[in-house]
């Protein structure tokens, strides 16, 4: 039997007191979204003012990123060059989602969405940063 890491309801609530507090310090009103290895969500805050369609897109870009063990910004690339990966099951092509890896394993990732594609990813570094 393998042993493998995974988060724990203390883990989810510093990273997202993490990432909150960068966008708060840059006055960006996003939602995080935090989910498991599988991409099933743990947490979801939407800030005071963040856009309505900023959950499912945040929420989104963390389970492609905990699926795929990529940063979501590696599909964005992607379908650049090929752009048949948009056909891609289960992945939103957009920056702002980051996994979360922790002693070689994915544990969860990390999605932001609100503000400009790189922000949201700033976002969800500062959670990730928090932990490891």
């Amino acid at each position: 039997m393998r042993h493998k890491p995974c988060l724990t309801a203390s883990d989810v609530q510093t990273m997202a007191a993490a990432c909150r507090a960068e966008a708060e310090k840059h006055k960006w009103n996003v939602t995080i979204a935090i989910t498991d290895e599988a991409g099933f969500l743990h947490y979801l805050e939407r800030m005071e003012g963040a856009g309505p369609t900023s959950a499912e897109v945040a929420v989104a870009k963390a389970k492609t990123s905990a699926i795929t063990r990529r940063p979501s910004k590696f599909w964005e690339d992607r379908i650049k060059d090929r752009p048949a990966f948009m056909n891609f099951p289960g992945v939103l092509q957009i920056q702002g989602g980051l996994p979360i890896m922790y002693e070689g394993e994915c544990v969860g990732a990390i999605g932001v969405s609100g503000v400009q594609s790189h922000e949201d990813e700033q976002i969800a570094k500062a959670g990730i940063d928090a932990l490891v």
